[in-house]
């Protein structure tokens, strides 16, 4: 199992580029089953969780190609409708797979995901979503078993607005038959990204991005010649709280500061500096941040998936800062391991109340899920001394090659076979 050998205390300077967007290339590979063809990605990260889902496709009789991040997907051979345990333990992203092979084939057999243990995410709204557009469904030994003739288009509304069961319901409907609208819907940037997609194949989607989205089913989707996947929101953020924490000076390229709004105005108060320029992003850091508070929301809220990265920085803020988790309920389990740098964090619920100490020293640490491992390589990044950070595996999940792009910044890592 790989590891993470980081000497810290260096200030990273220096330009890097964001790939593409791991939380939209997966459901746009899903949505790969709702059309016979080629189907030709652009700007596909190289990431543990997109290898997992070019597998999962593979099973089902896809071929899948992917080189200097292209992707091509042909999906004219699919034959088996089973996404088994095996693969969808490692990645609750697989759940995606259901609606596109229910809407087109009208069976699915997809295990109940795992993935990454930071709170319950429940499928139940995908499953009402369903049988609400005609599908009969049953659970079976661990097992969504779903069958369908055509699905019909119907309203549907979710209790709380939920990123996968958004996309999920999405594509199903895009082949269903009649109208189907979806309220409070998620409002991410991906499902945006996936709706485009679905439109470059010749769905009829309106709202996305909003709270309602109407799909007008068609009898029939075709792959368009091609399409790029936006860029990682997430990764340009992690960098963001890189350069605040460690007093550096990044220049991101290929980053949309408009999917960033709440997370750039909360780097600006805790007194990082940002330079729009013709070749990107310049994120300068200040010699130590301010304490700032925040609270994570759904989009355009500020972002769950940054409030460990982001936890990171205000370590070794000047003040004390009060850190609301409100989406997931574990995703505190970075903060016993940011302890062992010497942080001073404290949990009550669902709220971290972190004292900025000066510096943080170097320590064996264990990362417990994805954003999680971020943190604790900003936490590497600014510690005085040697630190290694084990089970890294969830880091290559969902960042392409950090370890080299921090290299190129004037990071001091080692990878550990």
């Amino acid at each position: 199992m790989d590891k993470l050998l980081i000497f810290g205390g260096r200030p990273l300077k220096g330009a890097i580029t964001i790939s593409g967007a791991k939380n939209a290339v997966l459901p746009i590979m899903a949505a790969a089953l709702l059309s016979s063809g080629i189907h030709f990605l652009k700007r596909v990260p190289r990431l543990r969780d997109v290898f997992t889902m070019a597998e999962l496709l593979k099973r089902m009789g896809a071929e899948i190609e992917i080189k200097n991040n292209i992707c091509s997907i042909n999906t004219r051979k699919i034959s088996k409708f089973e996404a088994s345990y095996d693969l969808v333990k490692t990645m609750r992203a697989s759940i995606l797979v259901l609606g596109p092979l229910v809407a087109r084939f009208g069976k699915a057999k997809v295990s109940l995901p795992g993935g990454c243990a930071i709170g319950a995410r429940p499928v139940n709204l995908h499953i009402v979503g369903l049988e609400k557009m005609g599908a009969t469904i049953i659970l079976e030994e661990g097992y969504i078993v779903a069958k369908a003739n055509r699905l019909k288009g119907t309203k549907i509304y979710f209790d709380i607005p939920t990123v996968t069961g958004t996309e999920n319901i999405m594509m199903a409907a895009t082949l269903a038959k009649g109208l189907t609208i979806i309220e409070n819907a998620a409002k991410e940037p991906e499902i945006v990204d996936l709706a485009n997609y679905l439109i470059s194949m010749g769905a009829k989607i309106k709202g996305a991005g909003t709270s309602i989205i109407e799909i007008e089913g068609v009898s029939e989707l075709i792959p368009p010649d091609s399409y790029e996947v936006i860029p990682d929101r997430i990764e340009a953020g992690t960098f963001m709280a890189i350069a605040g924490a460690t007093g550096g000076d990044i220049l991101i390229k290929g980053c949309k500061t408009n999917l960033l709004d709440a997370v750039i105005l909360k780097m600006k108060d805790a007194g990082v500096v940002f330079k729009e320029t013709p070749e990107g992003l310049r994120v300068i850091g200040p010699k130590r941040p301010n304490a700032v508070d925040i609270k994570t929301m759904p989009y355009p809220g500020f972002p769950t998936d940054m409030q460990a990265q982001f936890m990171a920085m205000m370590a070794i803020a000047n003040g004390t800062s009060v850190i609301k988790e409100t989406i997931f309920e574990n995703r505190f389990m970075h903060v016993a391991e940011l302890r062992r740098f010497g942080a001073d964090i404290s949990v009550e619920g669902n709220t971290a109340t972190v004292k900025g100490v000066k510096k943080l020293k170097g320590a064996p640490v264990m990362a417990t899920d994805l954003r999680a491992s971020a943190s604790l390589v900003i936490a590497a990044l600014i510690a005085e001394g040697k630190t290694i950070v084990d089970r890294i595996y969830h880091l290559d999940r969902g960042y392409e090659e950090l370890d080299k792009k921090l290299i190129s910044l004037g990071a001091k890592i080692e990878r550990i076979k």
